[in-house]
């Protein structure tokens, strides 16, 4: 079989697909299978992933084209540098926050542990779906697996859950409506739906209005889909009332998909140029990234509840993406797609700590962890480095995906929006650092001491962490893979990036 006809990346996405099927018989038979059979469903996948991006370093891209029929008649699936990038990333976040959930479930939702793994296989099947696909309205069809799984996921909190998830129902319903209007549009004018066959014929029609239309719909559709400010309502009830592995997963994988979704049609089934130049959105997504930045940072700030100070930091962090995007050059789209690695990782990490946090002492609250270093010292360090690399600090991820943006800001002569990097990054050193303080150096003092004792009642005067290894290592090797995106940074960018940037936007 050729590397253009080769069948990885449909293996990649029917081994978590079927086995979502399989598992809820599984689980009636022996509840006790269901953790072993999903980890081998994504172990597969990894494989698969692992085995399709050597070969799209080594020989190119490939594709799969089901039936046997070639597009633009048949549903092709494609694999280049970019989504081999992508599918490695959702592999692993997966995969390390399959095996954390296990406990986690066990303890917040136990009577829901056989759907849990059953709707997670559905997300992560829909999420791959959407990065290998080369087919708009396939895009949609995955778009709507991922969207409606994480719906059922959120629901599965306490509380204000069933709230969130229902504001979160109709936000997305919302934001995919807009999207599947703009594949309306452009199978209106081009009679296609393959994405590689679109890009040969938009160019000619670049001044039809249905285009821009559709176009408009797009990125209304995704920037709600993807929590860009001020579209980011559904994301804070979302990500503090879900589950704690739920909050990890759709931090680290469903908004960042959504980016993924924005940049490969705005750059490779348009061209740059369209809207820069034609239908000029890009200065519009710039200024709306900054003003994300900054005013997810202020929000962040003023919040009590630690899930809910990092919800509104994924406000933030998806305005630095949007920012280097809307910039349209090398610098600015490289900096876009490493500081969506480095947040998806370094997110994902933060809110599997706030989960062994709650697992371990049941409390959220930040001022209720006063010293809590003492008791959960690994714990407390997984999350000052993952902090340390949201700020920016060298040399984790997300100081070098920060360098490439201004940069990129440079490059463009836009001046203001280093300001706004800058500006966000100190104000996430002031929300971080603030938990930092309680974390290991809050004093002591009258008014906090119910706070001390309150946590001593909770981990019984524990004198080492005694968060399961289960829940332990994962958290660390996610954290641990942003600093690996600093260290290799530029073998990451000379590897995966640098291929697939549009020769129409290279300095």
């Amino acid at each position: 079989m050729s590397v253009h006809q080769h069948a990885a990346p449909a293996l990649i996405i029917a081994c978590p697909l079927i086995t979502s099927f399989v598992l809820p018989l599984l689980g009636r038979w022996d509840r006790r299978v269901v953790l072993p059979v999903t980890l081998t469903a994504l172990i597969a996948s990894s494989i698969g992933s692992v085995t399709a991006a050597h070969i799209v370093l080594t020989q190119g891209p490939m594709d799969y084209f089901w039936g046997g029929w070639e597009p633009p008649w048949g549903i092709a699936f494609r694999i280049d540098h970019l989504a081999a990038l992508m599918l490695l990333l959702l592999c692993v976040i997966a995969l390390a926050i399959a095996i954390f959930s296990h406990r986690s479930i066990l303890k917040e939702r136990p009577d829901s542990y056989v759907l849990f793994y059953t709707v997670y296989l559905l997300l992560i099947s829909g999420l791959l779906g959407i990065v290998t696909t080369a087919d708009l309205f396939n895009l949609y069809v995955f778009l709507e697996i991922a969207s409606i799984a994480s719906y059922a996921l959120v629901s599965l909190g306490s509380g204000p859950a069933v709230v969130s998830a229902f504001r979160y129902v109709i936000l997305g319903t919302i934001g995919a409506a807009f999207y599947l209007l703009s594949v309306g549009y452009f199978y209106s004018v081009t009679g296609s739906l393959n994405m590689e066959d679109l890009a040969h014929l938009l160019p000619e029609l670049y001044s039809s209005n249905a285009v821009r239309v559709g176009f408009a719909f797009f990125v209304v559709g995704m920037a709600i889909k993807m929590a860009l400010f001020p579209m980011h309502s559904w994301l804070p009830g979302a990500y503090t009332d879900a589950p704690s592995a739920v909050s990890a997963l759709i931090s680290a994988t469903t908004t960042k998909v959504a980016a993924y979704i924005l940049l490969r049609v705005s750059f490779f089934v348009f061209e740059p140029q369209f809207f820069v130049h034609f239908f000029p959105v890009a200065t519009l997504l710039t200024w709306m990234g900054a003003i994300a930045m900054v005013l997810g940072s202020i929000l962040a700030i003023s919040q009590s509840d630690l899930k809910r100070m990092l919800a509104y930091s994924s406000v933030a962090q998806i305005g630095y993406i949007v920012l280097g995007l809307g910039l349209a050059n090398e610098m600015g789209l490289t900096g876009s797609l490493l500081h969506l690695v480095n947040h998806a990782l370094t997110k994902g990490g933060l809110f599997l700590v706030v989960g062994a946090i709650i697992y371990r002492t049941g409390l959220r609250e930040i001022q209720q962890l006063r010293n809590l270093a003492r008791r959960m010292p690994w714990t407390a360090a997984a999350f000052t480095l993952a902090a340390g690399s949201i700020i920016g600090i060298p040399p984790f991820g997300g100081f070098f995906s920060k360098l490439y943006l201004i940069l990129g800001a440079i490059n463009s002569g836009q001046w203001g929006l280093i300001g706004a990097v800058l500006l966000s990054s100190l104000l996430a050193l002031f929300y971080f650092s603030n938990v930092i303080r309680y974390l290991y150096l809050s004093p002591k003092s009258s008014e906090n001491d119910s706070h001390e004792e309150l946590l001593d009642e909770k981990v019984h005067l524990l004198r080492h962490d005694n968060v399961p290894l289960s829940m332990l290592v994962p958290m660390i090797i996610l954290i641990t893979g942003t600093i690996f995106l600093g260290l290799f940074n530029g073998s990451i960018v000379s590897s995966f990036i640098e291929p697939i940037v549009p020769e129409s936007i290279l300095q």
